[in-house]
């Protein structure tokens, strides 16, 4: 049995395939995961919005059912990932100015990467719905937290994250909060984490965090960081779990002084898999916003 609720679709590539999820007719949105989690994540948000829109939903290189290439045969960067969701659309037919607009829906190491994207192609996108994330470098002095310290800088936390799981099984324990994950949801989300090789990219992923001007994707950041501002005028819906111990409400308010324009729904008690917590209202809610915001 599959463990993506949706038909699989597989988009083959020089470091493997990228599987991806594809539902419904209409205007486009695009869902981004982040770290660990993967498309299964946006499973309520899809089935609700496929009447209406066109989901398109990757698993990044390495996570959920994409493939899980060595690093001789995949970079693991930001720019890897910005790379392969410029081919995913063109696959798609969603790459070309001429194509339909595109609608973001972010979370996590999600909204790095479709800002990105974003600013590489700042006419495709026309609205965007951002979910306990960032796409800017981090306010001034907020400091990493330590458990995300261990895991990119020491020998102990690769060991933890690809050794024992740690870092998948924290967040399946700690990450969603109003909604404890059931039995069956939990083993869905760790399912894609079972070995040692297929816990690469998450501790990739974690090692890939920027901090300063000798990380490798720092130049990245630090580009869409300043590239933000052409976003001033584009819809924007921002949904937020208050109980984020990494994306908390410090990263809300930059997001609210950069885009002060921008709709804003907190939930108080939801945790950092505000999608897995509050997922029907925020489906609702971005039904609702697309709505507003017609393209």
């Amino acid at each position: 049995m599959s463990l993506s609720p949706f038909e699989p679709h597989f988009l083959p590539g020089p470091a493997g395939r990228m599987h991806f999820v594809d539902e419904g007719e209409g205007e486009p949105i695009l869902m981004l995961h982040g770290n660990p989690s993967w498309s299964y994540m946006f499973r309520e948000l899809v089935t609700d919005l496929r009447s209406s829109y066109r989901c398109v939903v990757p698993d990044h290189i390495g996570m959920g059912l994409s493939d899980k290439p060595g690093d001789e045969r995949y970079a693991y960067t930001l720019e890897s990932r910005v790379d392969d969701l410029e081919r995913l659309l063109g696959h798609l037919g969603l790459g070309a100015d001429s194509a339909p607009p595109l609608t973001l829906l972010l979370h996590d190491w999600g909204g790095m990467i479709g800002m990105a994207y974003a600013c590489r192609h700042p006419g495709r996108v026309k609205r965007i719905v951002a979910c306990n994330t960032a796409a800017f470098l981090n306010p001034k002095g907020l400091a990493l937290p330590w458990q995300l310290r261990l895991g990119r800088d020491s020998r102990l936390g690769a060991f933890l994250i690809r050794g024992l799981n740690a870092f998948s099984l924290g967040a399946a324990a700690l990450c969603a909060l109003r909604r404890p994950m059931s039995p069956q949801t939990r083993a869905a989300y760790l399912a894609p984490y079972d070995s040692w090789d297929n816990r690469r990219a998450v501790l990739r992923f974690v090692q890939d965090i920027p901090l300063g001007p000798g990380d490798r994707s720092y130049p990245v950041v630090k580009a869409v960081d300043e590239d933000l501002r052409l976003f001033q005028d584009t819809p924007m819906m921002l949904c937020w779990g208050g109980r984020d111990f990494v994306f908390d409400d410090r990263f809300l308010a930059e997001w609210v002084r950069r885009f002060p324009k921008a709709e804003v729904h907190r939930f108080a008690d939801a945790g950092h898999y505000v999608i897995e917590d509050a997922g029907p209202e925020i489906a609702a809610l971005t039904r609702s916003f697309l709505q507003a915001h017609p393209v």
